[in-house]
């Protein structure tokens, strides 16, 4: 191992934040102030090496001390963990929300992607640059999708510093966070200048048009229940799930799940239970649960609300996929830019804790199993599980090869399933109803409810829960869409077009592959002939350009020529257009066929689609 620490040495502030999460240091070599030890040597170091997990968390913990990460504070934290720094170095310059050049203390994201862009973002971006100069002490950075398409468009502000407990204690800044959708230039001024005082954000129900509705299977509680209050949540139905999964026993409830046709949510429609079987029969131990919360498709905001409006059930559906697959950790994934998702789900496993329904000996079963949040920090990529579990495992968050498959070796190398949440929430009603009652719910082949992120040219834009089969027409005359419609967007950014003559597609996995569309991760956003086309097409370029892990050629070649034929034709018309459609195709046959990972292969989808059915560039 090569390990090079240069001259700089980190601040006290800097060495404060890195011995908070790791405690402090027992020698020389970590960085004590120990004259006498000798630095030859160090004790412990294949223990530091076990914790390199601790250096997404370590890096987090500077970032929000100061602002941004130090050469001095990069090679504190990398001499606790025995980590290369070229190594970290590598991994802090993967993620977005970090930096590793001084910067002000106070960082405004203002989203500019595509509900935010269709909603005046570019505006909103010149508007607050204009008056948030260098001497404004805030940093304004266009971002891309924040997860607030219902509101757009979206700003968030990150307030370096303490803790609240001790900057009230020591009287320093105490680290803050405020978000302000719908943004209009006063309200991101003010919260970038004061973000401990901005307005309280609107509770999650708001972003439930159907709520308050107990008869929805997945948000019911969202605006019934307090999510702070656990008993409140167990007076509606909560932990009755997981109850039933303890009379059931694991291969029980892999059963009921299986029975139940259930697919995964993410996108990639896999049955749950073939993966959760799978996981359980494998002999290496431990096995490992792992939530994916890492929602980054631009459109896609449906697990922020149930983490927000209903966290204790997604506590209790980790809780049941655990003992079904034989898992005693779960990591919690969740992305870097929901700070409100955050507090919510760690204040749920606290008191799931606190209440022996975390930790040792569950309900009093034998069985017992925990939670940690991982926090992400702005990688796309790291929705795809593989780079997700690189991430927590302490590296750059680049997608692995396939085989091995994740139930044979996972995170840290051992069998490992991975949901994202509303497919773990799907769980609940399953054991709740049984396998028959859900599997009478959608069609044969989509079976169960499904949650719509329904964003752009519509009235009441927000989460639907509505049975698979479904058409979107229906879908969009509940949100109420407006005339005009010139296009729908289906799946996000890795999804496609469909036109306004297409709204009888049924929403289904199979009626929308059938159609030439995908449901994906369940986006729908309406386009109005206000929206200007070529222009939403090169933004979907440009956010595959900056995602792209760089790991394999065809995605990293191929989303800059993507990107850069796009500008092209947005400049021409005529001849020059058709050479550049034509290399278009090429470069997306190309990316779908040879790279590593999704993004690759999804890259050319909406472009694809918005020259073939919505004859963009005609």
């Amino acid at each position: 191992m090569d390990l090079r620490f240069g001259d700089s040495k980190p601040t006290d502030e800097e060495r404060a934040a890195v011995d908070a999460l790791l405690g402090p240091p027992e020698s020389s070599w970590e960085g004590a102030d120990r004259s006498d030890a000798d630095l030859r040597w160090a004790r412990g170091g294949r223990a530091a090496r076990d914790r390199r997990d601790l250096l997404l968390p370590g890096l987090h913990a500077l970032n929000d001390r100061v602002g941004w990460i130090s050469e001095g504070g990069l090679g504190y934290l990398c001499r606790r963990l025995t980590v290369p720094p070229s190594e970290a170095y590598g991994v802090a310059t993967f993620y977005a929300m970090f930096a590793v050049r001084p910067r002000p203390a106070t960082v405004l994201h203002v989203c500019t992607d595509l509900a935010c862009a269709a909603a005046g973002a570019p505006r909103l971006c010149e508007a607050v640059e204009a008056r948030l100069g260098p001497e404004s002490g805030v940093k304004v950075e266009r971002s891309p999708c924040l997860g607030l398409c219902e509101r757009a468009p979206a700003a968030l502000v990150v307030r370096a510093g303490e803790d609240a407990a001790r900057a009230t204690a020591g009287g320093g800044t105490p680290r803050a966070t405020a978000v302000s959708a719908p943004a209009t230039p006063d309200a991101v001024v003010h919260a970038a200048l004061a973000p401990e005082n901005a307005p309280e954000e609107p509770a999650a129900a708001v972003a439930v048009p159907q709520a308050p509705d107990p008869d929805l299977l997945l948000l019911g509680r969202v605006g019934t229940v307090d999510p702070a209050d656990l008993d409140d949540y167990r007076a509606h139905g909560g932990y009755t799930a997981l109850r039933r999964a303890f009379a059931l026993g694991p291969a029980g409830v892999i059963r009921e799940v299986t029975d139940s046709g259930l697919l995964g949510r993410g996108g990639a429609a896999f049955p749950t239970g073939r993966k959760w079987q799978a996981t359980a029969s494998q002999p290496d131990h431990p096995h490992y649960l792992v939530c994916n919360a890492d929602e980054s498709e631009p459109g896609t905001f449906k697990d922020r609300v149930l983490m927000e409006g209903d966290p204790y059930a997604l506590v209790e559906a980790m809780t049941i996929a655990a003992y079904a697959t034989g898992a005693r950790h779960g990591h919690l994934y969740l992305r870097g830019e929901y700070p409100r998702a955050l507090e919510r789900m760690g204040h749920a496993i606290a008191q799931a804790r606190a209440r022996g329904l975390l930790g040792d000996d569950i309900l009093g079963q034998g069985f017992s199993f925990d939670i940690e949040i991982r926090r992400g920090a702005g990688a796309y990529i790291c929705g795809e599980e593989t780079a997700l579990f690189n991430s927590i495992e302490g590296y750059r968050g680049e997608p692995r090869s396939k085989p091995p498959f994740p139930v044979e070796k996972g995170l840290f190398g051992k069998p490992t399933v991975a949901n994202n949440v509303e497919t773990l929430v799907n769980v609940l009603p399953v054991l709740t109803l049984g396998a028959q009652a859900y599997a009478a719910i959608g069609t044969g082949a989509s079976t169960g409810p499904k949650l719509f992120c329904v964003s752009g040219s519509v009235d009441r834009p927000g989460i639907y829960e509505l049975p698979f089969g479904a058409t979107l027409g229906e879908l969009l005359e509940l949100a109420g869409v407006r005339d005009g419609l010139r296009a729908v967007l289906l799946g996000g950014a890795a999804g496609g077009f469909v036109r306004p003559d297409e709204l009888d597609i049924p929403l289904t996995f199979e009626g929308t592959r059938a159609a030439g569309a995908t449901l994906g991760s369940g986006v729908v956003m309406a386009l109005d002939d206000t929206v200007p086309l070529p222009r939403l097409l090169l933004r979907i370029a440009e956010f595959f350009r900056d995602e792209s892990c760089g790991q394999c050629v065809p995605c990293r070649v191929g989303t800059v020529r993507q990107e850069e034929a796009l500008h092209r034709i947005a400049e021409r018309t005529g001849a020059d257009a058709a050479a550049d459609i034509t290399l278009l195709r090429e470069v997306g046959r190309a990316m779908r066929d040879a790279s590593i990972c999704g993004l690759g292969q999804t890259a050319w989808n909406a472009v694809e689609s918005a020259i073939d059915r919505l004859g963009a560039y005609e």
